[in-house]
């Protein structure tokens, strides 16, 4: 499965940088691919593309506050949780979007 997303926390340290992460490890662990762009306190970091966005299967976005640029992810399966839950159980997300997706 090809994974793309977006973290993002009230504060834009450590919870944004913790859920990447997390995200991604999990991912991998399991054979996805995964990338995660981060908009926290210093900017966007790890820029999506348009080929990342045209590539992805689904789209999480694990914010406690507002992200931009979500209209590019126009047409995909999006998923918005909070930052927590990809904190504490990554893989309880991945168990629940590869039974929703059949990967």
């Amino acid at each position: 499965m090809n994974i793309i997303g977006i973290t993002a926390c009230t504060a834009g340290i450590a919870h944004t940088y913790i859920a990447k992460e997390k995200l991604v490890k999990a991912a991998q662990a399991r054979g996805h691919w995964a990338k995660i762009e981060t908009q926290g306190t210093i900017g966007v970091e790890d820029e999506l593309t348009a080929e990342d966005v045209a590539k992805a299967d689904v789209v999480i976005i694990a914010a406690d506050i507002g992200v931009r640029g979500k209209e590019r992810f126009e047409g995909k399966k999006i998923v918005e949780v909070a930052t927590s839950i990809v904190i504490k159980s990554p893989n309880v997300l991945l168990d629940k979007l590869e039974e929703k997706l059949g990967k």
